[in-house]
């Protein structure tokens, strides 16, 4: 529906920010994994192919990372560039719609992932965080940095 110079259409085309219909948004949010996602999977299924083993999603950990190296005691995450705030100081203008809801939600998440962090490395982990586009667009990166790690941390606990 195009806008028409009358004030109904004016305030209805201002209110309505979504480009979805309200079924569409609906359907498009509920798609939205929390784990299992497939940026997720793409960097487990390299890491197993490479011959690493680890825990995915582990609840006895803190912060339930995406995937887990309990001997070696890293802890690595996959995070959205959406969900956990990339770039948020200038992207969260882009929030049209509901901005209350969603600086609020982001801002919770953000905080979190930082808690998540903080008390792993207290408790002697190592933690490693990638966004999104850095699994899609450099997936060898991720690989090679995790595998850094898993390396030092062989040194580090060998007697």
């Amino acid at each position: 529906m195009g806008c028409v110079p009358n004030l109904f259409f004016f305030y209805y085309c201002t209110l309505k920010m979504d480009k979805l219909t309200r079924e569409q948004r609906r359907k498009n949010m509920q798609a939205v994994k929390s784990k299992g996602s497939k940026i997720e999977t793409a960097l487990a299924k390299a890491l197993f192919s490479r011959g690493h083993r680890y825990r995915k999603n582990d609840k006895t950990v803190f912060g339930k990372p995406d995937l887990t190296f309990k001997k070696n005691k890293i802890a690595v995450f996959v995070d959205s560039e959406f969900w956990h705030g990339k770039d948020w100081e200038t992207r969260k203008y882009e929030h049209k719609s509901n901005k209350e809801f969603w600086h609020k939600k982001i801002e919770q998440n953000i905080n979190r992932d930082q808690k998540v962090t903080k008390q792993l490395k207290r408790n002697g982990w190592k933690v490693l965080r990638f966004w999104g586009n850095q699994v899609e667009n450099k997936l060898d990166f991720c690989i090679i940095k995790t595998e850094k790690a898993i390396d030092e941390a062989k040194r580090k606990y060998q007697f």
